[in-house]
């Protein structure tokens, strides 16, 4: 009887935290967010810890590369399970090859991605802040390489050094060309970074774009539900031939792509919700501009109106209206022209400010200047087969 209370115990302990979570799941809405958030980034952690010990095993082994893909996986398994989130891959052939991975950036969520997709013999190239979480660890004994991207110019020279990299070891690059998250309920993406498009040009290998479905339905700030989401991996874009010249025009052919298949893939937003999210609310009242400086929002009060002449006002009493009328209109004129004389000079001001600050701004980015170019993880992968 106690052998049989020693194995009931522990299992009783263990699941008492399971069974309040699920009892504060379905409390409300707001505490299952929370409890799903807190399930998704503890298993995170969790596994991130537990992966020291596999990242040590597989390098002893010979295979320290593929730890990423072990512990990857591991992660994509557990949370897939425990919060019912699924993750359906169109066009895995595309993996195959090496090649600059570019993805759309929406979320946290995106780790799951990652995890689904990353091939075997993967190494990650991550931002160098990263190296000081519980992450760290088993990333650096993955073979895992931080930079810093604290800066323009040091962004440029992590650029570099990946490209000697991918160059010497025959790695792949996984990349956020965004630079940055962006989630909402229209299926958009933000203007792309050229740090991506330059080394896959200057390394010669194709661009293969990721696209992963718009899962606004799913997760965003309040709303964590179960379901699954698509991710379509498009055909490489060849970059052999191509100058430094030739960056906006690819940046542009790949954002298109990458665009198009969004949409195409994404839960269809109604025309209505559509029209409501480009369009913007407008105020009635008027306001003043250099170019309008009589604005009835700007103009000077009136001055009090005389009382009408009578027939019986005589002549010089009429002349003496007159001229005070004359000189009223005068001085209104003289207000108005001094209030755009005014505003003149202040939007010159406001322009010569501006085009300073600019300038500032381009001096402190080409002398290291903060920037967000190319925020985010960037995963490098060694080309092999895909999972």
């Amino acid at each position: 009887m106690s052998f049989f209370a020693s194995l009931v115990k522990p299992l009783a302990y263990l699941s008492l935290p399971v069974l309040v979570l699920r009892t504060l799941s379905t409390s409300s809405p707001t505490c299952r967010y929370y409890v799903r958030v807190f399930v998704y980034v503890g298993t995170l952690m969790s596994v991130a810890s537990c992966s020291i010990a596999i990242a040590a095993g597989m390098s002893i082994a010979g295979r320290r590369f593929d730890t990423s893909f072990v512990v990857a996986r591991v992660f994509y398994g557990l949370v897939s399970r425990l919060l019912n989130v699924k993750i359906n891959v169109e066009g895995a052939e595309n993996l195959t090859r090496p090649a600059v991975l570019m993805a759309n950036h929406q979320s946290m969520l995106d780790v799951l991605v990652v995890g689904r997709l990353m091939p075997k013999q993967t190494s990650i190239m991550s931002k160098k802040s990263l190296q000081f979480t519980p992450l760290g660890p088993f990333m650096t004994m993955a073979g895992s390489i931080f930079i810093d991207r604290g800066n323009n110019a040091r962004a440029v020279r992590s650029l570099e050094a990946a490209g000697a990299l991918m160059n010497r070891l025959k790695l792949s690059l996984w990349m956020f060309p965004e630079g940055t998250r962006h989630s909402s309920e229209k299926p958009d993406m933000l203007s792309l970074k050229k740090g991506g498009f330059h080394l896959a040009i200057q390394s010669g290998i194709p661009i293969v774009p990721i696209v992963v479905e718009n899962y606004w339905r799913l997760f965003r700030k309040g709303v964590f539900d179960e379901g699954s989401f698509t991710v379509r991996v498009l055909p490489p874009i060849p970059t052999v031939g191509l100058t430094p010249a030739d960056v906006n025009a690819l940046a542009t052919r790949v954002r298109e792509q990458m665009l198009e298949t969004l949409r195409d893939i994404s839960v269809k937003v109604p025309s209505s919700v559509l029209s409501g999210l480009e369009s913007k609310p407008t105020t009635s009242q008027p306001t003043a501009s250099p170019s309008n400086p009589t604005n009835t929002a700007t103009q000077p009060p009136a001055a009090p109106s005389e009382p009408p002449a009578t027939s019986s006002s005589p002549p010089t009493h009429n002349l003496l209206a007159a001229e005070k009328t004359l000189d009223i209109l005068a001085a209104e004129k003289e207000r108005e022209l001094e209030l755009a004389s005014s505003m003149s000079s202040a939007s010159i001001a406001e322009s010569a400010v501006s085009e300073t600050s600019s300038k500032s701004s381009e001096e402190r980015s080409s002398e290291g200047g903060e920037t967000e170019e190319d925020e985010g993880m960037v995963l490098v992968g060694r080309h092999g087969p895909a999972a």
